[in-house]
Parts: C-alpha cells; structure tokens; sequence
C-alpha cells in the first residue's frame, strides 16, 4: 500500500494541467514544486547529516541571479545560465561549507545565518545585479523548440525536476556514501571508527543541498521572469527548514509533504487572518511559530513517519541471497606481536588518565584488560584507536609485515591499517534496519572513491558493490547469530543484541585485530557462551582480539593472557591463572575470586 501512494500522488500531480484546473492552482502546485526541491536538500542536509542549515534560500537566490544576469545581459541561452549557476554555487558551497561544516552545537546554525545573510545582502547592493529592484526581462526557457512562457507550460517542467531530485537523493541514501551521510547523526566517532572521512561528507551533504537549492532559484528565475533579493532572504531560508521538519526531516517524501502543507497553509491563513482580524500583516508567521513550538512536542520527526507506519514498507536495503566476494587482508603469523603499547601516556591537564601503560597483543590470542571502573581502560581503546592522541609514549601496530608507528594517525586510518573496535556505550543508528548499520563497517572496502561513488550512487549504476556490500553485511550478521533480525529497526533491539550488532559491524571492517569495550554486558548466560564461542573461533581464523570486561567468568574463561589497569597504571600481566592469585589485583579488583 506505501508504495501505491506515490504513484496515486504522481499521478494526480500529472492530471493536474490536463482538467479545467484553475490557473491559481497551477501557481500553487509550481511553488510546491520549487519548495519541494529545495526542500529535498535540506532532508539530505539537515535530516539525515544532522547538519542544520538557515541559509538554502541565499543559493536559490545564486541560481536565480546567475541565469537571470546572463540572459538580460548577455543575451545567453537559459542553460547556459543553469550551468554557470551551478559551478558558482559549487564553488560558494564547497568554500562556505569547509569553514561552516566545521562548526557544531548552536555555532553551526548561527554560522549559517551569518553567510545567509551575507549573500542576501550582497544581492541587494551590487549595481549590475539591480540592487533591490533586483533584474526583470528575463527570457522563458525553450525546450525542444518549445517555448514555455506561461505557468501552465512549467508545470511539467518543474515535476520532472521534482521527480528526477527525489529520485537521485532516494538513490544516494540507499548506497555506501548514503549511509556514510546517515552516519554523521550518530557522531563522528562511530563514523570515522568505521572509516569515514567526515569532514569531508559533510561538505559533500552542504554542496548537493546548495546545487538542488541552485537549480530551483534557476526554474523561479523562468518561472517568474523577474527576481529581486526579497525571495532569498533569511526569512525564507526558515521557511524552507520548516517545510523539511513538519513534513519529516529524514524522509524524502517527508520534503514534497511540508512543502504542500505550508505552501497551502500560507495561502490560506494570509487571506482569513487579515479578514478575522482587521487588520493586515504577516499575521501567518505567528501561526507557524506556533506550529512549530507544538511539532517539537509532539512530532519532532515530522508528520510523514505517522504516515509511513499506518503504510508499512520494504526495507529500502535488501540483502541478495548471494554475490562475489569481498577482498580479504591476509592474518598475521600465529605468536608475531601485532600490537605493541610501548610506554603510552594519556594526560587531561593534570589528570594522568593512561600512565606508561606496557602491553603487546600477539596474532592468534584473546587478551584481556580488566580493572575497575576509571581504570583508563576505555581511554587505553581510544588511544590505540585514534580517537584520543597520546601525550607521549609509543603505539605500533603491524602492518605489511612490520611494526608501524600509529601515533599521530586519525581513526579512519588506523581502521585502514586493520583495527577496528566496538564502543562502551553503543553507536548505532536506531532508524536504519541492522543490515544498513553493519554495512557501514564494509565503508572502505567499497571499489570507488569518494566523487566516484556519489555519481555511481545517484546514478545508480554501483549495484555490483551494493550486492557486494550489503551481502557481506549479511554474512557477518549471520555469523554473530543475528541473520533473522536483518530488517529490523536497530533500536527495536535489546541491548545485548546492540552490542552483538556492533561486533558484526566491527567484523564487516575486515580487521585482523579487534576491540571489544564490554562487549558481553547486558547478555544473557547462553548469549555469552555463544559470543565466547564466536571469539574463539574468530581467534581459530587468526584474528586477534583486545577486550575490555567486567565479567570476571566470562574473562577467566576466554582470554590467554590478562592485564589488569588500576588508575591508568599496570598493575598486573599474565595468564588468567595468575593474574587470579595476584596480591595486587586480588586488593585493587578481583577481590574474593579464588
């Protein structure tokens, strides 16, 4: 039933001309359509990156004044002013997202502002561009021969644009660099564990969002036959944020929903307010102020998800029953040191968090580190891993045969080199079904580069690696024990299978060393046997595994070798058997075990 809405939808809207439709409605639907798309960027940006953006109207208003210049000016073809519209907007979004994107909290909204502004502003008083008269005269776009000058004749046009944005970013989100977006709102530490470049995907979000921004101003521009700055302005960027969040922020037809709300409410309310209250005035604002204090309440992920569960869909993902194997990195030699922490030392202004801490991590064996809460232990993870730098001290991993020093190295290229990790609290995206999630681990063994398989993506012409990708995510989730719950909302999941989830995701990173931060809290007794038998068959393969637990049985049980952290110093290292019969440790932690 989800699936035939659309399509009833589309096929209203294409009727739409054809009836005795009045010319009013028509002006309506090519605003909804115009909305839409900008719209549509924003749930790229703000809904699914978590990137909030007040300032999507100033690049509508590039593509606008862009085309509308060159063809009054210059007398050029509209086409030509799409596309020099679209490479200033690519060169302005790539130059202000580098330094925006950068920000976060409160400064990155208060930074789009600013730049929104700024633009706003600069249409306003450049001479050539008519100040605020702003440029009339501006030519209809010919297609085919065809010239459409009149509202009725853009309709179609702008449908098809409509179409063919929904169907690119639909595209995009249900591929490797979408669900490298969709990592962003999780927190960059989950991303960049699993190997995504975030800075970078996060410019990559803000530019395809001004370029769908661009190309709207560029069909307003035509649409209207004149522009002036009034419809850029910062006014309209929030309008343009509240259609994205009333409709659903994370969804695409979440973008065409809002947009047709708001565009039909503000039609409505600014012909009764005036009447019911005597007096004219943007009256409409109020109202929408209202809305929204009310959505943040009671939807704050807008009105399309109630929609979409009364219509329950297919996964967007689905898992092929089989396809080629991905490229596998070759396990060290069984007894070689693959990790060496050599002196490593971790200081939070005055506080020693991690003091020299000495260990080495062999091909082929479980080790243990254990110790009581605020031992440094998960401080310890976060300095082999990248997330934290080391204040001094030495950490080398081995790679290509020989020992390499990592210190220095961010988290993605550590994941590179073949480490990859679980986290203490868990990281995962709670509305994406547990294949997308473990898939993100599978991130670097994609076969494309970064601009590569964003166009492959929207293009969709990189179904060979999505099978491949999403058929190893499926491997591994069936080897953790959790190939029955593939298209299950991750957050439905009980803790212990969140955790379960994560090791999956790990494994997908085709590691040959692994970190697990307790990874057997919240399990039951039978889901630690079978975890503790995964490991040791994980460890069987030539896998090398680092953990972090407080189950003291499970530990005893599992590990080779143990060591054991009390306020980030080394107090003991050995075979579980000895570490048992420690004084120290037996004072510091284990207490009564004997």
């Amino acid at each position: 039933m989800m699936k035939k809405l659309p399509l009833l939808f589309l096929l209203v809207a294409a009727l739409l001309p054809v009836l005795p439709t009045p010319e009013f409605w028509i002006t309506l639907a090519n605003y909804i359509g115009l909305y839409s798309i900008v719209a549509l960027g924003l749930v790229l940006l703000t809904g699914v990156a978590g990137l909030t953006s007040f300032g999507q109207a100033a690049f509508v208003g590039i593509g606008a004044y862009a085309t509308a210049y060159l063809t009054t000016a210059f007398g050029m073809s509209p086409w030509m002013g799409l596309l020099v519209g679209l490479l200033l907007t690519l060169a302005a979004a790539f130059f202000i997202g580098a330094i925006t994107m950068r920000l976060s909290g409160h400064f990155l909204p208060l930074g789009t502002i600013a730049w929104g502004l700024s633009l706003f502003f600069l249409f306003g008083n450049l001479e050539f561009l008519g100040k605020y008269d702003g440029l009339n005269g501006i030519p209809p776009i010919s297609l085919f021969g065809y010239t459409l000058a009149s509202g009725r004749q853009m309709y179609y046009v702008i449908g098809v644009v409509l179409v063919l944005a929904m169907i690119a970013v639909q595209n995009l989100l249900n591929s490797r660099p979408g669900r490298a977006i969709r990592a962003l709102k999780g927190g960059g530490v989950m991303a960049e564990a699993m190997g995504v470049n975030t800075a970078w995907m996060k410019i990559v979000a803000f530019v395809l969002a001004a370029l769908l921004a661009c190309i709207s101003g560029w069909l307003y521009a035509h649409l209207q036959r004149a522009v002036n700055p009034t419809p850029f302005g910062l006014n309209a960027g929030i309008e343009y944020l509240f259609m994205a969040v009333v409709g659903g922020a994370g969804y695409v037809w979440g973008a065409i929903l809002g947009s047709t709300l708001l565009t039909l409410m503000k039609d409505q309310l600014q012909s009764w307010l005036p009447k019911l209250l005597g007096a004219n005035g943007n009256f409409e604002v109020i109202v929408f102020g209202m809305l929204m204090v009310l959505l943040l309440q009671r939807a704050r992920d807008g009105i399309w998800p109630y929609i979409r569960r009364r219509f329950p869909a297919q996964p967007n993902a689905v898992a092929p029953a089989t396809a080629p194997a991905l490229p596998m990195r070759a396990k060290h030699t069984p007894g070689e040191v693959v990790l060496k922490v050599d002196r490593a030392r971790k200081e939070f202004g005055g506080l020693v968090a991690v003091n020299d801490m000495e260990f080495d991590v062999r091909a082929g064996e479980i080790m243990g580190l254990i110790g009581p809460n605020g031992a440094g232990k998960s401080t310890m993870f976060n300095l082999v891993t990248g997330v934290l730098p080391v204040t001094r001290g030495e950490i080398l991993f081995r790679s290509h045969g020989e020992l390499r020093r990592i210190v220095g190295f961010s988290s993605r290229d550590i994941v590179k080199l073949g480490i990859a990790r679980t986290f203490q609290h868990v990281r995962l995206m709670p509305h994406m079904t547990v294949l997308e999630n473990v898939a993100i681990g599978a991130h670097l063994r994609g076969t494309h580069g970064d601009l590569a398989g964003i166009a492959t993506s929207i293009l969709r012409t990189n179904r060979a690696e999505e099978q491949a990708l999403l058929f190893e995510a499926k491997k591994q989730l069936e080897r953790v024990g959790l190939g029955h719950l593939l298209y299950e909302e991750a957050g439905s999941l009980a803790l212990g299978q969140q955790r379960i989830l994560e090791i999956a995701r790990a494994l997908c990173c085709d590691p040959t060393l692994l970190l697990l931060d307790e990874p057997a809290a919240g399990l039951r007794y039978k889901e630690k046997q079978a975890l503790a038998d995964l490991l040791r068959k994980l460890k069987a393969e030539g896998m090398s595994v680092l953990l972090v637990e407080h189950d003291m049985d499970f530990v005893m049980n599992l590990t080779d070798r143990l060591v054991v952290m009390e306020f980030g110093t080394r107090i003991a290292q050995g075979l579980p058997s000895e570490v048992q019969q420690n004084p120290a440790v037996l004072e510091a932690y284990l207490g009564g075990i004997d």
